[in-house]
């Protein structure tokens, strides 16, 4: 067997204001073939999986170009362009194949393109033609659309929110693709419009339960291939935008089709359960500081640059400050120029410094102060799960007892990693502020005495009833009360 693979990805936020060209992609990855590190990336797992299973199978993997983006805007067309034809090319050369595995976001958009993904995996089944095996891992923070069901065999979405099975499902396309390949299976797709749009983080429930539900599911009957939730990705105008439920099977349509509806609606059911209870800025911070055990989690969930936000809000530092609070520390915020200043005044240096909210209304106020500079990391990196995070060239300054960390590629808080790299011990530190919707809570919720979910400002359109959206769908929940006319 001869096997092509590669990886594009990005999450584009619509409203963000933050464009991607080929240097963002090259900031966090960029790995033509035989340049992809033996570590997965969150969208690269089919390629490191795929090594070994090709290896133990005595098959030929063939690797095209691995290039994630950190989510942002709209993504460069000639960016795309080059990229995705880079990867067309590479497939051209590598035929005859006999499967293409790939790894994809699903709600990347670029500018002319809403439908990325789709386009991508439309040309790909042009190359190879209608027999041979098209399937990729995607993430559920994206958009499932008639376009890429008509162009793939199968799809395998992660599960957990925060996404710690991402190796976890690209093993299950893996072993799906081979099953397929060595002739013992016939995977088909049935797919269910939930038609709303939510927040689901599988560390609580009513979603950790219905994980469980869909996990023993595929474990109890042989028919049932894979199941996936398609969370949606609010952030995203487009057309097809929402929440869906698919069902690969084997070779069992109907059944597929009537468990996806049944699973669906029971999702539906449940509509504004699954998102965790936030308080705003002045709560947040009013409750750390009366917290007796520490430290205490403040997520900023709206300020997420895993969302396509700039994560340079400053709502709760300002807090913070007005407070009078001592022993806190805020990781992140993301400012190039302040970065370039700090590096070049040098560790040690005290100096005035403007930093902060720059990139659109609702992040907040500039900060002004005079700052110590302690310490100073250039391609600085955390831990994610089994990859890791590159959050670029960073400083870690103090302002009135307050420990900060600047960085010049935008990143979300995954884990304390982020804090000790930059000379701070987390554990010493009365209040973390990070800023995540819920991807952190795998590594943090370790540490933490208390977490505390915060809506601070408006960097990010949270609220899908009041979002001016143009192109996404109109008849889904919470724009209508029940648009499946229960």
């Amino acid at each position: 067997m001869r096997i092509f693979t590669a990886a594009l990805a990005t999450e584009t936020n619509t409203f963000s204001p933050i464009c991607v060209d080929r240097r963002a992609f090259e900031a966090s990855l960029y790995a033509p073939p035989g340049l992809h590190p033996e570590t997965p990336t969150l969208c690269s797992a089919p390629i490191t999986v795929g090594r070994r299973i090709c290896i133990e199978k005595g098959w030929d993997l063939i690797e095209g170009t691995a290039a994630w983006a950190d989510p942002a805007g709209l993504v460069n067309r000639s960016t795309y362009e080059d990229l995705r034809d880079e990867v067309l090319t590479q497939l051209r050369a590598a035929m005859p194949v006999d499967a293409v595995v790939l790894g994809l976001h699903g709600a990347m958009v670029a500018a002319g393109y809403e439908d990325t993904e789709g386009d991508i995996l439309a040309r790909v089944r042009e190359i190879v033609g209608p027999d041979i095996l098209v399937c990729a891992e995607l993430d559920p923070h994206s958009h499932l659309t008639a376009k890429r069901l008509a162009a793939a065999d199968f799809f395998v979405y992660f599960k957990e929110f925060p996404h710690t099975d991402f190796v976890d499902r690209a093993e299950d396309l893996w072993r799906i693709a081979v099953d397929t390949l060595e002739g013992r299976l016939r995977p088909v797709m049935s797919v269910f419009d939930c038609r709303m749009i939510d927040v689901f983080p599988t560390s609580r429930d009513p979603m950790r339960s219905f994980v469980d539900k869909i996990t023993r599911l595929e474990k109890e009957d042989a028919d049932i291939l894979s199941i996936s939730v398609i969370h949606g990705f609010m952030a995203g105008d487009v057309p097809e935008m929402g929440t869906k439920m698919l069902v690969v099977t084997n070779d069992k349509p109907e059944k597929g089709e009537a468990l996806a509806r049944e699973l669906g609606l029971e999702l539906f059911s449940k509509r504004g359960t699954f998102i965790m209870p936030q308080i705003d800025e002045i709560e947040a911070v009013t409750r750390a500081t009366a917290a007796t055990t520490w430290p205490v989690v403040i997520a900023d969930v709206w300020d997420n640059p895993g969302g396509g936000t700039a994560g340079d809000a400053t709502v709760l530092l300002r807090e913070l400050l007005d407070q009078g609070v001592r022993g806190a520390a805020i990781g992140t915020i993301w400012d190039p120029m302040a970065v370039q200043i700090c590096m070049a005044a040098g560790e040690g240096a005290e100096i005035p410094l403007r930093f902060g909210a720059k990139s659109a209304p609702g992040t907040g106020n500039p900060i002004d102060g005079v700052v110590k500079v302690v310490k100073l990391v250039e391609n600085a990196e955390m831990q994610f799960g089994e990859s890791i995070a590159p959050f670029g060239d960073a400083v870690h300054v103090t302002l009135d007892g307050i420990d900060i960390i600047l960085n010049s590629t935008r990143a979300q808080s995954f884990d304390p990693s982020l804090f000790s790299v930059m000379g701070i011990d987390p554990m010493s530190k009365k209040i973390l502020v990070i800023k995540s919707t819920n991807h952190f809570y795998a590594s943090f919720s370790k540490i933490a005495a208390e977490i505390i979910y915060c809506s601070a400002g408006t960097p990010y359109p949270n609220n899908p009833a009041k979002t001016p959206y143009r192109r996404a769908p109109k008849n889904i929940w919470p724009m209508v009360a029940d648009p499946h006319g229960h």
